[in-house]
């Protein structure tokens, strides 16, 4: 019997010792489990993390771009792409001196850079980091176009001083012209007296009827050229609509009836723009071309192509060139005489409010300047 009781005490120390394991397994798996859960939510967390900033980096309007160890490219944003007017496995894998770049990866870390790309040209903000990836150096590139935030400054400016000009202006030129056409009228009734319209004061009367007609006219003028300025600060946003680009440069194309332009065609490109803004645009360029080409007898190309997310747009002329491009955005220059000097920059006004960019230059190969503008797809 004492035996008997030692086993069944045995018996029951060992299902005890093995109640005790199967609770501590119990409790191990518990962890377990809770551990993997949380690690599923932290992997999750991150991939959702890792998305969102994928997605800034596209968006946002900073061109980004990094070089491994060896500085070639090996991630470029679309506002990146945008500059060098490529697709992005064309630029995957090139050099920063393949790029133009080189000067990026030396020198002070953030700085200002004066730095042309066949997709835009100007001054920029230049910062610099570095990063390991794979536990290799990378470095990241960052460039922020400040022409266009300059131009901005001075559009703004310009606006504002075109809205005093215009209130101040409009109030002196109204009581001017009503005072002009008074008097006009008055000197009209008073020509048809005989006694003054052949007696000794008729030469005075005929030179007062001139200058009274010279007020009124130039008067006129001068508020017809401060509402075509009125204009330029009035701009409403573009209403963005679908636009095939082929039928918008061929409709443009043939309201120029004082020489034939010739069209280029390019690939078939549906953008979303505003037509009306963009007609205007595109008739100033072709106007502007027009204008130098009848000076040397030249002609006149409107084409267009489309590189990935960008359509490329030109006017060619063979006129006798630009003897400066410092003024030919700055409100109120011109260099026509019966010019207003508002149609390039309101031109470039519409482009950039559309995403796009206007540039003007002289001709490398022959004598004559070519418009290019550059809009998104």
């Amino acid at each position: 019997s004492s035996d008997l009781a030692a086993m069944r005490e045995e018996d029951f120390s060992i299902r005890a010792r093995g109640a005790r394991r199967d609770d501590a397994m119990g409790e191990v798996m518990i962890e377990v489990n809770a551990l993997s859960e949380m690690l599923r939510e932290q992997r999750l967390g991150a991939m959702e993390a890792t998305g969102l900033l994928r997605t800034i980096i596209e968006e946002i309007d900073l061109a980004i771009f990094t070089f491994d160890h060896e500085t070639k490219l090996r991630l470029a944003n679309r506002a990146g792409e945008r500059l060098f007017a490529q697709p992005p496995d064309r630029l995957l894998g090139s050099t920063a001196a393949e790029l133009g770049l080189a000067a990026c990866l030396e020198g002070e870390s953030a700085r200002t850079m004066e730095l042309t790309f066949p997709g835009a040209s100007g001054r920029w903000s230049m910062r610099r980091g570095s990063f390991r990836q794979g536990g290799l150096p990378h470095h990241l590139v960052v460039l922020n176009d400040l022409s266009r935030t300059l131009r901005d400054e001075e559009r703004q400016a310009w606006q504002r001083l075109i809205r005093v000009l215009g209130h101040e202006l409009n109030n002196s030129l109204a009581p001017i012209q009503s005072v002009a056409q008074s008097l006009e009228s008055g000197l009209n009734a008073a020509n048809e007296l005989p006694e003054l319209r052949t007696g000794p004061a008729a030469p005075i009367l005929e030179d007062l009827h001139q200058g009274l007609g010279i007020i009124r006219s130039r008067t006129e003028a001068l508020g017809r050229f401060m509402a075509a300025y009125a204009r330029l600060a009035r701009l409403p946003k573009p209403k963005l609509l679908p636009l095939h680009v082929a039928e918008w440069i061929h409709r443009n194309a043939k309201l120029e009836t004082r020489l034939k332009v010739c069209i280029k065609d390019g690939p078939d490109v549906v953008i979303s723009a505003d037509a009306d803004q963009l007609d205007q645009l595109l008739i100033n360029l072709i106007r502007n071309g027009a204008d130098a080409a009848l000076e040397s007898k030249g002609g006149v190309q409107v084409g267009w192509s489309a590189s990935g997310s960008q359509l490329e747009v030109w006017v060619i002329d063979e006129g006798p060139g630009i003897p400066s491009t410092a003024n030919l955005f700055v409100p109120f220059f011109t260099t026509k005489p019966a010019g207003s000097g508002i149609g390039l920059v309101l031109s470039r006004q519409i482009a950039e409010a559309h995403g796009g960019q206007l540039t003007l230059q002289n001709r490398a190969d022959i004598r004559g300047c070519e418009a290019r503008l550059r809009l998104p797809v």
